[in-house]
């Protein structure tokens, strides 16, 4: 099973945990990216991520299938926020499901790194004394 969406509205991490458990699989693992309030020694106060969301979802998806031609997974869920985020909100949840813990880890790892490589996700971080756009692969 394949979940990726992009949303404006707050990630339930409780629900993508949720849809990639199974009872076929004896690991599970869950990456959660934060707003941190500082980046290189400045003080965030938002971030603004935006997206081109038919070209993100399609990338998501290869990156899941990608992940199932990899290892021996049952599920993935890559869900990320586009929006204004403050400090604390979650900006992306991933979670895999396998068999066993060595692909769950292995998996959500390459999909969270081919995420911020590939998938065409911008964001802006706004600063108490200026603001930057930079990729969502720093």
């Amino acid at each position: 099973m394949t979940d990726v969406q992009l949303s404006s509205e707050p990630l339930d991490i409780s629900s993508c945990i949720e849809k990639a458990t199974d009872p076929t699989c004896g690991g599970m693992n869950v990456f959660i990216g934060t707003i941190r309030n500082k980046t290189q020694n400045r003080k965030v106060i938002r971030l603004e991520y935006e997206s081109y969301i038919p070209m993100a979802i399609k990338e998501m998806h290869k990156i899941a299938d990608d992940i199932f031609q990899k290892w021996d997974v049952k599920n993935i869920v890559i869900h990320h926020r586009t929006g204004i985020l403050k400090t604390g909100d979650t900006a992306v949840v991933i979670v895999v499901s396998a068999p066993h813990r060595e692909a769950a880890f292995e998996a959500c790892r390459y999909a969270i790194d081919t995420l911020k490589q590939t998938v065409p996700i911008w964001k802006k971080e706004v600063f108490e004394d200026g603001e930057v756009w930079v990729s969502a692969h720093a």
